[in-house]
């Protein structure tokens, strides 16, 4: 499925990373239900993203956090993000097993 989506390599990457910290802060179930559920809104969500940007960007990177709200306005990007959460869990999964056997 990730492989039908076409997105900028750097924009994979960002997505990717973005994905890995949210698996590694034991969130992956959260984040796949909420993103889940919203992904159909992810335009408005982007939006609310700019619209809340000068507030927010008080505390974090303002450049990073409008290039998140850009990407995630497209459906195409959250499904990927999606994907990637998926695809990050399952594998830190299996090392686990392969741990313990």
């Amino acid at each position: 499925m990730a492989e039908s989506i076409s997105i900028a390599k750097s924009d994979k990457q960002l997505i990717s990373d973005l994905a890995e910290k949210v698996v590694n802060r034991g969130m992956a179930v959260p984040a796949i239900f909420f993103l889940d559920m919203m992904k159909y809104l992810s335009f408005f969500g982007g939006q609310m993203m700019v619209f809340f940007g000068p507030i927010i960007t008080a505390f974090i990177s303002s450049q990073s956090y409008y290039k998140f709200a850009e990407l995630l306005e497209d459906k195409n990007n959250v499904e990927f993000l999606l994907v990637e959460i998926e695809r990050i869990e399952s594998d830190k999964k299996r090392r686990s097993q392969r741990i313990y056997e």
